[in-house]
């Protein structure tokens, strides 16, 4: 599939939020389509929480019919048991991406910082800001979840274009 018109869903994995973002593009034109989070509670059970992750993407899927997903690779330095969890998280999503049959491409977060900011240990704030510029956006996402999902988008399509 030529990569001249392409959507993306870009995917920054987490259980209690899940930043996404779909981003078109058309050659090196970029256009942001929507971004936003997915909220699950602490009260519910694990695998419930899963549940709805999965059922918010594929609405997602079914919404926006992304040619593709870009999903942020896990990083921790600390806590192995919430690494885990995002772990469980990250397959979830994955695994709905497969059950659309969409091709799911895998990011670092300093090589998605790197494509968005051009330095790869950006701040958050820094990406929120960048994702505003690139998309002339009047405000940066409120969200840092949802502005790392778009910026993840963004990532994917530049690997896309090489």
């Amino acid at each position: 599939m030529p990569s001249s018109n392409l959507t993306i869903l870009g995917v920054d994995p987490g259980i209690g939020r899940v930043g996404y973002g779909v981003v078109r593009s058309r050659g090196s034109e970029l256009t942001l389509i929507a971004c936003g989070v997915i909220e699950t509670s602490k009260n519910l059970k694990v695998g419930q929480r899963l549940a709805q992750i999965r059922d918010e993407i594929a609405k997602l899927i079914a919404v926006h019919h992304p040619d593709r997903m870009a999903i942020e690779k896990l990083y921790f330095s600390k806590n192995v048991s919430t690494a885990m969890v995002v772990g469980e998280a990250r397959g979830t999503i994955q695994l709905a991406a497969a059950d659309a049959s969409i091709p799911v491409m895998e990011y670092a977060p300093s090589l998605v910082k790197l494509a968005v900011t051009g330095y790869g240990h950006a701040d958050k704030r820094q990406i929120q800001r960048m994702v505003q510029v690139l998309f002339g956006l009047k405000k940066a996402p409120r969200s840092d979840d949802a502005a790392d999902a778009v910026a993840v988008a963004v990532c994917g399509s530049h690997a896309l274009q090489l």
